[in-house]
């Protein structure tokens, strides 16, 4: 089924932890638009917040480089988020997507970042390459 889209828009920005509340707060004032509940508008804030966390956190591991966040809204009230880094990449996308794994040498994180994000979407792809990057795409239907 092709879906028509309504509006879009686009992020980037530095790989800086500080620009994790920008993404989040962008994207859900983007959201509003088409009135979502404050239950979903706190699942996509929650959602963004921790795609865009693993961008930064260990797409670049200490060094430094550019997020890209794509907001796509649909005549059917769907959203499709995407977050993209052009990081270290991801060597095992099913390891990785597994709870309580985490990529952190310090064992400091808790590893809930894909079932997090896979809660609150219906629909969740994680594609990524090492060496080249991480795309993370969420889709959720509104009530």
């Amino acid at each position: 089924m092709k879906r028509n889209s309504i509006n879009e828009m686009k992020l980037i920005f530095p790989s800086e932890s500080r620009n994790e509340s920008y993404a989040r707060y962008a994207v859900t004032a983007f959201v509003a638009q088409l009135d979502p509940t404050t239950e979903e508008l706190a699942d996509i804030r929650t959602a963004v917040s921790e795609a865009v966390t693993n961008g930064i956190l260990h797409g670049y591991r200490g060094t430094s480089g550019k997020v890209w966040v794509e907001v796509k809204l649909y005549e059917d009230r769907t959203v499709r988020i995407t977050v993209r880094d052009k990081g270290c990449g991801i060597e095992d996308i099913e390891k990785a997507r597994q709870p309580l794994f985490t990529g952190d040498p310090s064992g400091e994180r808790g590893g809930m970042g894909f079932t997090i994000m896979e809660s609150f979407s219906d629909k969740l792809t994680v594609r990524s390459k090492p060496g080249k990057g991480t795309t993370v795409t969420m889709t959720k239907r509104l009530s």
